[in-house]
C-alpha cells in the first residue's frame, strides 16, 4: 500500500519567541546585578588544612603587612546602623547618601574623622587613599575607634539578625541564618604583634570566641575557631 505524499514540507521551529526571552533574561539580570566594590586592601593569608566556610554574616578584621588594621561587617543593615551610632558618638556627620554607599563598601582602614572623604572618592581612588593608614587601634589610649566600631557593629549585628530571625517566626518562614560571627583575617607576613593588639582589643570587649581566617591548602579560603 503507497504512503500519501506529505502536504506541509519539512517541519520549521519558530526561534523569535526563545530569543526575546533569552534577552529579556539578560536584560532582567544586568538590571538587577549588583556589583561588589573591591577590598581596599589584599592580603595573602597563611594556609591551613581547616574546612570550615566563612559564614555570610561576620564582622572581620583585616590586617594587612604593615599592621593596618581594616573593619568590615557583611550584613550592609548593620553597616548602615553601625555608621550612624558612630557618627553621633564621634560628631562627624554623614549624609544619607553617603552612609548608603558606605553599605556597599567591604571594608575600611580609615579614622573616622576622614571617613566621609573617603566614602566620596572614586573606587579606584580608595586603594591609594592618603589617609588610610588603618583604623585607629591604640590599646593605651582612648582613641580606639576599632574597639568601638566592633562593640558597636557586633550589636547591630544582632539585632539585625533578631529582627529577621522575629520576621520568618511570626509569617511561619523557614530561617536558616547564621548568628553573627567575629572573625580576624590577616596576611602571612603579618608581625604577630599586631594580630595580638587586635585580639587584646576584642578580649577587652569580653569577647573571647572569634576566628582566624586561613587561605586552604590548594587554593580557597577557610577559617579556624579560636577561644
Amino acid at each position: 500500500m503507497s504512503k500519501k505524499p506529505s502536504k506541509g514540507g519539512a517541519p520549521a521551529l519558530d526561534m523569535t519567541p526563545m530569543v526575546d526571552l533569552a534577552f529579556l533574561l539578560v536584560t532582567f539580570f544586568m538590571l538587577t546585578a549588583s556589583f561588589r566594590m573591591a577590598e581596599p586592601v589584599t592580603v595573602d593569608p597563611p594556609s591551613s588544612i581547616g574546612m570550615v566556610d566563612l559564614p555570610d554574616n561576620h564582622i572581620m578584621v583585616t590586617i594587612d603587612e604593615k599592621g593596618r588594621a581594616f573593619f568590615g561587617i557583611s550584613n550592609s543593615t548593620a553597616k548602615m546602623a553601625a555608621l550612624e551610632e558612630m557618627s553621633v558618638k564621634y560628631k562627624v556627620p554623614f549624609s544619607p547618601e553617603q552612609i548608603k554607599k558606605f553599605s556597599g563598601l567591604p571594608s575600611f582602614g580609615v579614622d573616622i574623622k576622614d571617613l566621609p572623604r573617603y566614602i566620596d572618592a572614586k573606587e579606584d581612588d580608595r586603594k591609594n587613599f592618603k589617609g588610610q593608614t588603618g583604623v585607629p587601634l591604640d590599646t593605651i589610649t582612648p582613641n580606639n575607634q576599632l574597639r568601638d566600631w566592633i562593640a558597636i557593629g557586633g550589636k547591630k549585628a544582632v539585632e539585625t539578625y533578631n529582627a529577621a530571625k522575629e520576621k520568618a517566626t511570626e509569617s511561619n518562614q523557614d530561617f536558616k541564618a547564621e548568628k553573627p560571627r567575629y572573625a580576624i583575617k590577616c596576611d602571612a607576613s603579618t608581625k604577630y604583634i599586631y594580630v595580638k593588639d587586635v585580639v587584646k582589643t576584642f578580649t577587652d570587649l569580653k569577647i573571647y570566641q572569634f576566628n582566624l581566617i586561613t587561605s586552604l591548602e590548594g587554593g580557597g579560603t577557610v577559617i579556624n575557631p579560636t577561644k
